[in-house]
């Protein structure tokens, strides 16, 4: 039988017909005409949503070049017959890259994700069609804040984090929304956000923590985390499982550790011998209670077990070079790291399935586009 041809839709003019339909409801002053607007908008939503449902959406892979001119780069997984990552757009931001020691530097959360453009001292929105994604335009960080190095999204705000400032907007507009909180200490590795607050991991060893009003921007306030001996060396990524923080000591004995809203740190052992042996830099939640970290020196994915008070190391999977971020796609199914290859080709995108058990078995490897090393990683479904 033969397959229904693919039908695409794109949100943009989705967005267009609403807000037509909107407009003709507002414009009679008969209420009935108004109610049928607001209806023909609602159908329109359900009609494009059921028809995506059917036809299944493409899961996309999105990294930065970080270079001069910053691009990112959309990878298309298909994992129909031979799995494969295939390059699919060159997205130029308009902005410049140049950000290290960084994760989170490209982020996406339902239609929308971001970009840093650490030269340019802006972000880039990208936006998504149901078959493709798009630069939308650049958002400017707020008066005074300089170099962003990573982004974290929610569904009504954006995080940025640089040089010397941590400040959040209102999403997808753009707009500054909360208090910016001012760093005194420049070497911010990545921002984070959980239900009730958000925290950065600063590199010199130690996390600060961010609070959040009640509408889930940044208030202003922030607060000190005191890490523990074994696990204040070098603190560089990071991710929320709700409202409890991971994150990785790269340096330490006790490489990954679990912090509480209330400030309380629960150190966790990594992987031995450790830095310079083994160092797990980057970190992704993973489905349950797995944690998955990018273990740059050892080549290799950490995987680290957790509950609200502790954890344990796991295992590590080989990786063919050096780890630079990763991330874990919404439905849980598939993990994505970044790269720079042992045998100098470059950077290089790597996608693992996960099974029931949180083991990650390979499934597809982008080929070199010519690229150094790549920045900040991000699913889109």
């Amino acid at each position: 039988m033969k397959a229904a041809p693919r039908r695409e839709f794109n949100l943009k003019g989705l967005v267009v017909i609403m807000r037509r339909g909107l407009k003709w409801g507002r414009s009679t002053s008969k209420s009935n005409l108004c109610r049928v607007g607001g209806m023909l908008a609602a159908m329109f939503v359900t009609a494009a949503l059921a028809a995506a449902a059917d036809f299944g959406r493409d899961t996309f892979v999105l990294t930065s070049t970080n270079s001069s001119t910053n691009d990112v780069l959309v990878f298309k997984l298909d994992t129909d017959g031979a799995p494969s990552l295939s390059l699919v757009s060159t997205l130029p931001t308009g902005g410049a890259g140049g950000a290290s020691a960084n994760a989170g530097a490209v982020q996406f959360n339902d239609g929308f994700g971001v970009v840093v453009n650490y030269g340019s001292n802006n972000v880039s929105q990208l936006v998504r069609g149901f078959g493709s994604i798009s630069v939308a335009g650049t958002i400017n960080l707020a008066p005074n804040c300089v170099k962003p190095v990573s982004a974290a999204l929610t569904d009504e705000h954006l995080f940025v984090v640089g040089a010397n400032c941590a400040e959040s907007h209102s999403w997808p507009s753009g707009n500054v929304d909360g208090a910016v909180v001012a760093l005194a200490d420049t070497t911010a590795g990545q921002i984070a956000v959980g239900e009730t607050w958000g925290a950065v991991t600063l590199e010199s060893g130690s996390v600060l923590q961010l609070s959040l009003t009640n509408g889930g921007a940044l208030n202003g306030a922030s607060t000190t985390v005191t890490l523990p001996a074994g696990a204040n060396k070098t603190p560089l990524g990071a991710a929320f499982w709700k409202d409890l923080l991971g994150f990785n000591p790269a340096h330490s004995p006790d490489s990954f550790a679990l912090v509480d809203k209330n400030g309380d740190v629960f150190p966790v052992a990594g992987p031995t011998p450790p830095y310079p042996g083994n160092a797990p830099c980057w970190l992704a939640k993973g489905p349950g209670n797995i944690w998955y970290s990018g273990n740059s020196p050892a080549h290799a994915i950490s995987i680290f077990f957790g509950d609200g008070q502790g954890g344990v190391f796991y295992k590590s999977v080989a990786l063919p070079g050096v780890a630079t971020d990763i991330t874990v796609s919404p439905d849980r199914k598939w993990l994505a790291v970044i790269y720079s290859a042992s045998d100098g080709s470059g950077g290089r995108v790597a996608v693992f399935s996960i099974d029931g058990f949180g083991d990650l078995t390979p499934v597809a490897t982008s080929n070199p586009v010519g690229v150094a090393a790549f920045n900040g990683v991000a699913f889109s479904q």
